[in-house]
C-alpha cells in the first residue's frame, strides 16, 4: 500500500499541510515501527519544500560523548506516543517508547522520535521531567546542526529510501496555492521483509553464476 503526502483541507497530520516538519521518526506509536521508507516525487513546489536528514545514531553517539547523562536518561525513560484520527480508516494508537532504543550491550538500535505525536501524558517523577526536557533539548539542537544535516530537494520522478529507525528526516515549509503544488507518495517495508528478499537476489546471483 501506498499513501500521498501533499497539502489537504482539514489535515489531521502536519505532513498534509505546506508547514515545516521538524526532524522525526515515522510512527514511533507503533509498537513495531517501519524499517524502511520510500518517498517518490511526483510533484515539487518551485520555492521550499526542501527535505532534510540526519543520521540519528551519529547525533546519538555525539551526545553520548558530550553528555554521558543525557543520553542515559533518552535512552531510558520511556515516553508515550499516541495518534488518533481518520486516514483511510479510523485509527487510535498508543506506545510507549525510549527515544533512543539501545541493545543489551548498550548500542543504539532505534530513534523513536517524533513530537507531533509525544502524548501529553508523561507518567515520571515530577523531579525527572526538568533533566528530560534538558537532555531532549540538547538532542533536538544536535539534529537541527548544520554540522549534522543534510538538506536537498527531490526533483520530479526522483524516489529516496531510507532506514526510518536510523535517519530522522524533515520538509521545509512552502506556499501554498490554488491547487496542490507539492506531492509525494510514499511506502513502508520491514526490515525482515527486505533482508528476505536481499538473500533470496543474493541466491539467485550465485546459483546464476
Amino acid at each position: 500500500p501506498t499513501w500521498q503526502v501533499q497539502d489537504k483541507a482539514d489535515a489531521n497530520n502536519v505532513a498534509y499541510t505546506t508547514g515545516k516538519l521538524c526532524f522525526h521518526t515515522d510512527y514511533p506509536v507503533l509498537q513495531h515501527p517501519p524499517g524502511v521508507q520510500f518517498l517518490h516525487c511526483i510533484k515539487q513546489t518551485a520555492a521550499g519544500g526542501e527535505s532534510e536528514v540526519v543520521d540519528g545514531f551519529h547525533v546519538s553517539n555525539k551526545l553520548k560523548k558530550q553528555n554521558p547523562q543525557a543520553y542515559q536518561i533518552l535512552s531510558s525513560t520511556a515516553v508515550d506516543y499516541t495518534d488518533v484520527g481518520v486516514d483511510y480508516c479510523d485509527f487510535a494508537v498508543q506506545c510507549k517508547q525510549r527515544i533512543i532504543d539501545v541493545d543489551s550491550r548498550g548500542q543504539v538500535v532505534r530513534i523513536n522520535y517524533n513530537n507531533a505525536t509525544r502524548d501529553t501524558v508523561f507518567d515520571i517523577a515530577a523531579e525527572k521531567v526538568r533533566p528530560f526536557y534538558a537532555a531532549l533539548k540538547e538532542f533536538d539542537d544536535l539534529l537541527n546542526s548544520t554540522e549534522h544535516k543534510f538538506t536537498y530537494k527531490l526533483k520530479q520522478g526522483d524516489i529516496v529510501t531510507f532506514d526510518n529507525w536510523r535517519v530522522l528526516h524533515g520538509r521545509q515549509s512552502y506556499q501554498s496555492g490554488s491547487e496542490v503544488t507539492r506531492h509525494l507518495e510514499g511506502a513502508y517495508a520491514d526490515w525482515d521483509v527486505v533482508m528476505s528478499r536481499l538473500r533470496l537476489l543474493r541466491k539467485r546471483v550465485l546459483n546464476r553464476d
